[in-house]
């Protein structure tokens, strides 16, 4: 089964402009911990729930902070053609539980998340995946 399969389309993002306030009151109503940073329809970043309390809170930074500041900018993505058992091997390896979906072109297409994996493929890819994020310290990042 391909990633296009069961990834989440229409997804919520925010701009690399926008205040780090504006991208925690939208992962507080999509009940996300992270969310995409996009130019366009071009994926640049990921910023996490942890990015705004750990680089941000942390270090002083406060919510008029631009989410540029804040996000990583070194994003592991899944590709629309590629196999779920593939996204669910980089999940576990990256200790993540949402891969943002780029297409060939490199434009945001979706996200595909555990949740994901374990409604609509087989479940043993929602188990490989959740390897790496159950262990302590998991979802470090995105």
């Amino acid at each position: 089964m391909k990633v296009s399969e069961v990834m989440t389309e229409n997804v919520q993002t925010v701009r690399p402009d926008q205040r780090v306030q504006e991208a925690a009151s939208f992962m507080l109503s999509a009940d996300a911990g992270s969310i995409p940073v996009a130019e366009g329809d071009r994926l640049v970043g990921m910023i996490t729930d942890r990015d705004i309390a750990v680089r941000g809170i942390a270090k002083g930074h406060g919510p008029d902070t631009p989410v540029r500041d804040l996000m990583s900018s070194d994003v592991i993505c899944a590709r629309v053609d590629d196999e779920v058992e593939d996204a669910a091997a980089r999940m576990s390896e990256a200790q993540v539980r949402r891969l943002p979906v780029i297409d060939q072109g490199e434009r945001l297409c979706g996200i595909v998340s555990i949740g994901d994996l374990s409604r609509e493929a087989d479940t043993d890819c929602a188990s490989e995946a959740l390897e790496g994020v159950s262990q302590p310290g998991g979802e470090h990042r995105q």
